[in-house]
């Protein structure tokens, strides 16, 4: 590794030497870090709740959407039983005269910022519909498509994790302004895997990827994630984009504002080359 002394401070607080962390495996988080947060917050979001009431109108009798009326009339239900605060329920009326009920809960939702798999499959079923009609086109950092280019060179394996339904992570990164980027990842991971401020979720993708902790990198833009991945030994990042979240005062992971910083403090290889 390059000891250039630079970057004392600057690692995870599991390392105190000054040495270059080997990767061969890097997970990426998408809002705040792949993508900014203004095209999710301003541009995929405002979609859903603009389309909602039509989508669900035009296309109600389709399968894939009964499935996903389905799901959130279960989840309707668990919460009525649970209670949640301010709780908006599902009419149980029949077929499309739930829908105006079905829009207030989704709306309660995402209102509530939850992570729902229910709303995240009938968001990612109507993004498809979105990019498919190029009513949608996504946005990646420029320093992203040029460190995707050098971990490919490099065969450095990437992953996608990012609470996004992994059909929304896919369909992003398909249609984006240069076109199809998915052949740079060899994978995804959603809220399936577990939450994303869970040490145990992060467990469980370096088992799935059968790589050592220690040979992956995290990069994220929520300190509490960053948190959760560093107690499970991943190697943790923090991209500071605009408009993203404040970091707490007492923050003491690395952190960078474009993905060309990353090849100053990590050694990235072909998983091959470490044992």
């Amino acid at each position: 590794g390059d000891n250039s002394g630079s970057l004392t401070n600057e690692c995870t607080p599991l390392y105190f030497n000054d040495m270059k962390k080997s990767v061969s495996c890097v997970v990426l988080d998408i809002e705040g870090t792949t993508t900014s947060i203004s095209f999710v917050a301003n541009t995929l979001f405002p979609y859903i709740r603009r389309e909602l009431q039509s989508y669900l109108t035009s296309n109600w009798s389709k399968p894939q959407v009964q499935e996903d009326v389905k799901a959130l009339v279960q989840l309707s239900q668990q919460d009525a039983l649970k209670g949640e605060s301010g709780f908006v329920s599902i009419a149980d009326s029949a077929g499309q005269e739930m829908i105006p009920s079905l829009v207030k809960n989704i709306e309660w939702q995402m209102n509530s910022d939850r992570k729902s798999t229910a709303l995240k499959q009938l968001q990612g079923h109507m993004w498809r519909s979105g990019y498919e009609r190029k009513e949608l086109v996504a946005s990646v950092y420029e320093d992203v498509y040029t460190a995707l280019e050098m971990w490919r060179e490099k065969g450095t394996r990437v992953f996608i994790y990012s609470s996004g339904s992994i059909e929304a992570q896919k369909l992003l990164f398909e249609h984006t302004e240069r076109g199809s980027m998915l052949g740079y990842f060899e994978g995804h991971f959603d809220t399936t895997t577990g939450p994303k401020v869970q040490s145990e979720s992060y467990s469980k993708i370096a088992s799935a990827l059968s790589e050592k902790p220690e040979h992956i990198l995290f990069v994220t833009d929520m300190h509490n994630e960053a948190v959760a991945a560093n107690s499970a030994k991943f190697n943790t990042c923090i991209a500071i984009r605009p408009g993203n979240h404040q970091l707490p005062s007492d923050n003491s992971f690395s952190t960078i504002h474009s993905f060309a910083e990353l090849d100053t403090m990590f050694d990235f290889k072909n998983a091959h080359e470490l044992c």
